[in-house]
């Protein structure tokens, strides 16, 4: 215990966002339990007692917490009882992997503290459906109080809608008491789609038995009434199942006595698991999650989650500080809250599987869009985080594209925009599918492929990920020879805004693409090609250049003057140090952007005042100051603080009005890091600190 309350004292140190009125920086959401897809949890409110906490999707998943001071009663998470006031809240902390709410009575100091150990350099541990609640209090006037901490969760977690039966069991491991929550049906892997929950598997609250508390499951009048009247709660379980979770709103509880509190801190905490037994259905076939790859079962993973979390939450302070120190190195402050901010968003809305024999496969869904699988234009924008910490990751994202790029079915020349619908990833939907090209994205997918593996082989000085694959890699570098430098009408990833013949930007994606393979050619002795694929990327870079040049900067369109837009996709070009542009180029479009922006950022272009906040800052990557770099940056946070739309991160919103115009929760805002991967060094530290991976 001691090295744990140590470990508290140090977490003060760390990166703070603010939310009391006087503060800066008020996240739109924040993260509680952010672990995948399914299983992700936040607070949309100021304080998280204002409202209940919710999924994602916007769908209420109640979790409740109360603390008793010397008879007196404080709600401090979930909205319960009107009658009861809110104990004041202060500030709440934003790390990378952690959010920490710290609260003050007239009696005591509470931390509330949810930690989701996204470690990714290590994908054991990334993997596990684990998230952790804790609550450290201590006496503030200098006398002792007598203090009880009650929390609960509904059936909520374990349904897709809240008129699904469920059953439960409440059963003991070796170093913990479960309450374990799943529907009665359990339709494993039956349905797909982009506005639902999971309704298979089973929601585990685990309660270490070292934090000797106590456990009851009942419907929450009579078990939080039992708290809020005794501080204590029933001794008896309810068994009346199966029922639907609305019929008197059956909870599983646990409550703490903590005796008599000083000023030493006294703490106690849980752990929320979800086992979904079956995670992705991929060409027909099920697919564990990763965790389970080692032979691990249920039983494994709740004891190994009590075991290891004092060293859990060690590690997650350590990485939470240096990936805070360099973010506001790279960036600056505002930098740093958004980075801390967008870390758990970005991998949670992602699932870690283990194939057959063991591959990891990373597959993102297309969260509050259209629900789809492993969409290339969304693996492209969230790939700078995975490629800075392990580019493991990043490759088990793309392997599944590549297999089925690789498979006779995909008969295309260019590379795919999705495997399915979330989680059903059995072949592309999007579009015209695998019949026609009608609204496929064809230089789009097909250049963020090429860019990404070059990343890849370049991260890890070795073309060996590519070699695997080169057969479908030369295809798409042929298509985009023939198609990429002006591209026909068609759609690019912002694909939101229709359409669009001769687009500048998707233009500097194809020469930068082909840049790339002459890189990976090179790489793996292939002269010939190496030479020729340079040559080109090289003229149509010139030929680019003079095409969308309007004079203090570049066109949206090559045939479409007095027009402009984001050249995010020019970032690459310092990145992997390809220098198809000069350096002016760059140089030139910020500077004009100066002059285009709104009060809460930059327009994506000259059409509309939306924008994408992740392109956004991709944009302010290319500058060469800081400072305009930080100014781009600034208005971003500035949006997240004045937005009216309480969702998890959006990143496609109006720069005028702060309005989310769509998305949220999207694994696009891992994109923030790319300013990450323009410094050299902070890049090679991170590749150096990499645990060995598959």
């Amino acid at each position: 215990m001691r090295n744990l309350l140590v470990a508290f004292a140090l977490c003060w140190s760390t990166f703070a966002v603010g939310q009391t009125a006087n503060d800066r920086f008020r996240p739109p959401a924040i993260p509680l339990i952010t672990c995948d897809p399914y299983f992700s949890i936040w607070s949309c409110s100021n304080h998280p007692a204002d409202d209940w906490p919710r999924h994602w999707t916007g769908a209420i998943q109640a979790l409740c917490s109360m603390i008793r001071v010397d008879g007196k009663t404080y709600k401090v998470l979930g909205p319960a009882f009107s009658e009861i006031p809110e104990m004041p809240l202060d500030t709440v902390e934003i790390t990378p992997t952690r959010t920490e709410y710290h609260f003050t009575s007239d009696e005591v100091r509470l931390t509330l503290s949810f930690l989701t150990p996204l470690l990714a350099q290590d994908l054991a541990i990334l993997s596990r459906p684990v998230g952790y609640i804790s609550w450290i209090v201590a006496s503030r006037d200098g006398r002792p109080h007598d203090v009880s901490i009650y929390f609960d969760n509904s059936g909520e977690l374990a349904v897709n809608t809240p008129d699904e039966k469920i059953v439960w069991s409440h059963f003991n491991e070796d170093l913990s008491d479960v309450l374990s929550v799943g529907t009665q049906a359990q339709p494993i892997l039956q349905t797909s789609g982009d506005d639902r929950r999971i309704n298979w598997g089973y929601a585990d609250l685990v309660v270490p038995k070292d934090q000797h508390g106590h456990v009851a499951i009942g419907d929450d009048e009579r078990v939080r009434k039992s708290f809020l009247r005794t501080g204590s709660i029933p001794s008896s379980d309810d068994m009346n199942m199966p029922r639907s979770v609305n019929h008197e709103w059956p909870v599983f509880a646990c409550a703490f006595d903590l005796g008599s509190v000083s000023a030493n801190p006294a703490e106690r905490y849980i752990a929320l698991a979800y086992d979904d037994e079956f995670s992705i259905e991929y060409f027909g076939r099920k697919l564990r999650p990763y965790w389970r790859s080692s032979g691990m079962e249920i039983s494994d993973l709740l004891n190994a989650a009590v075991r290891d979390y004092p060293a859990l939450r060690s590690r997650c302070q350590q990485f939470d500080s240096m990936l805070t120190a360099d973010l506001l190195q790279a960036g600056g402050r505002e930098y740093a809250e958004l980075g801390s901010l967008a870390y758990r968003q970005a991998i949670a809305a992602h699932k870690l599987t283990a194939d057959l024999d063991g591959t990891p496969l990373f597959f993102p869904k297309e969260n509050f869009s259209n629900g789809c699988i492993s969409t290339v234009d969304v693996i492209y924008p969230a790939a700078p985080l995975f490629l800075l910490l392990n580019p493991a990751i990043e490759k088990a994202t793309l392997t599944p594209i590549f297999q089925y790029a690789s498979m006779p079915r995909w008969h295309f020349p260019f590379a795919p925009h999705d495997l399915g619908t979330y989680p059903l990833a059995n072949g592309q939907v999007y579009g015209g599918g695998e019949k026609t090209e009608d609204d496929q994205m064809p230089v789009e997918e097909s250049g963020n492929m090429l860019i990404l593996t070059y990343s890849i082989c370049k991260a890890e000085n070795s073309p060996a990920f590519a070699e695997k694959y080169i057969a479908v890699i030369d295809r798409w570098a042929g298509y985009l020879k023939e198609k990429g430098f002006d591209p026909e009408n068609q759609l690019c990833t912002d694909d939101f805004a229709g359409h669009l013949a001769h687009n500048t930007n998707l233009s500097l994606k194809a020469i930068l693409a082909l840049g790339s393979y002459s890189k990976i050619c090179s790489m793996l002795g292939r002269k010939k090609e190496a030479g020729e694929y340079w040559d080109i990327a090289k003229a149509d870079a010139k030929q680019w250049e003079s095409l969308a040049d309007a004079g203090d900067h570049y066109t949206l369109a090559f045939d479409q003057a007095m027009t402009w837009s984001q050249k995010y996709n020019l970032v690459w070009d310092e990145i992997l140090q390809l220098h198809l542009f000069h350096g002016s180029t760059a140089e030139r479009e910020v500077k004009f952007y100066k002059s285009v922006e709104n009060e809460f950022g930059l327009p994506l272009d000259n059409r509309k005042n939306y924008t994408k906040l992740d392109w956004s800052v991709w944009t302010a990557s290319l500058a060469v100051s800081k400072t305009d770099f930080e100014e781009i940056v600034g208005r971003i946070t500035h949006f997240l603080s004045a937005t009216p739309d309480r969702v998890p991160m959006t990143d496609w919103y109006d720069t005028k009005t702060a309005k989310q115009v769509g998305f949220q929760a999207r694994s696009v805002v891992g994109g923030v890091f790319i300013r990450m991967l323009e410094e050299g060094s902070v890049w090679n530290k991170w590749l150096r600190a990499n645990i060995p991976s598959n």
